[in-house]
């Protein structure tokens, strides 16, 4: 059985250079909840030397909260903010000499693209305009207004709980995150083997984030899955 292993890089967060070897999928901040232009090059460079495939990681302009906070935006800003951030990772992308293969949007925008109609056809709109593919939750809206118009990937969390609608716990509760490698693992099989996932995300924020991933990973193969990106058609 073949994993992903995706990051969220390029955050400003410090341990990107010790987690690039260790996934497959690096997601890469545009500018807009975090990181800049410079930082986003860089990323896009590391991922390259280690032979990780990228994607746009756009988020809310809410630096101040790192894109965690939902704003209730008119869907033109949202498609424009989506489309400015991956057209600025596409020309870095090209710097870099990378393909960039898909867009993940993040937390609040993520979030509510996966629950809100109006809200999720902002954002497939803006990644069809670029021809990539798309990364959410399974079987949620965000999914179903992107059948037809792009790519889809289903994506589980394995350093997050969630609730029995399928959403994620929110993280202002105390027990929003996995912090045990063995539960990550344990919950990370059933995504890929009862939910369908095709991608695993794990968080370079956490002060843990490498001995996580490192114990996540041998979990994973020990139970017979092997790291390799995911594919698209």
């Amino acid at each position: 059985m073949d994993v992903d292993l995706n990051c969220d890089l390029g955050e400003g967060c410090p341990f990107d250079a010790d987690l690039m070897p260790l996934i497959t999928s690096a997601n890469v901040a545009c500018g807009g909840h975090a990181g800049d232009l410079a930082t986003a090059l860089n990323t896009l460079e590391l991922a390259r030397k280690h032979g990780v495939q990228v994607g746009a990681h756009p988020g809310f302009l809410d630096r101040e909260h790192f894109g965690r906070r939902e704003l209730a935006l008119p869907p033109e800003r949202i498609y424009l903010e989506c489309w400015t951030q991956i057209t600025a990772l596409v020309g870095l992308a090209h710097l870099a000499e990378v393909k960039l293969r898909y867009v993940k949007p993040h937390g609040a925008l993520y979030n509510l693209a996966c629950r809100d109609v109006v809200v999720a056809r902002a954002v497939v709109h803006a990644v069809e305009d670029h021809n990539l593919a798309l990364m959410g939750l399974p079987n949620c809206i965000l999914s179903r207004i992107a059948q037809g118009r792009c790519t889809y990937i289903a994506e589980g969390f394995a350093d997050r709980r969630y609730q029995s609608d399928g959403s994620l716990v929110p993280r202002s509760q105390p027990d929003a995150m996995i912090e045990n490698p063995t539960e990550a693992v344990k919950q990370a099989i059933w995504l890929v083997r009862e939910c369908g996932v095709q991608t695993l995300c794990v968080h370079g924020d956490n002060p843990q984030a490498v001995d996580f991933v490192l114990a996540l990973r041998e979990g994973l193969q020990r139970s017979g899955c092997s790291i390799r990106p995911f594919h698209l058609t």
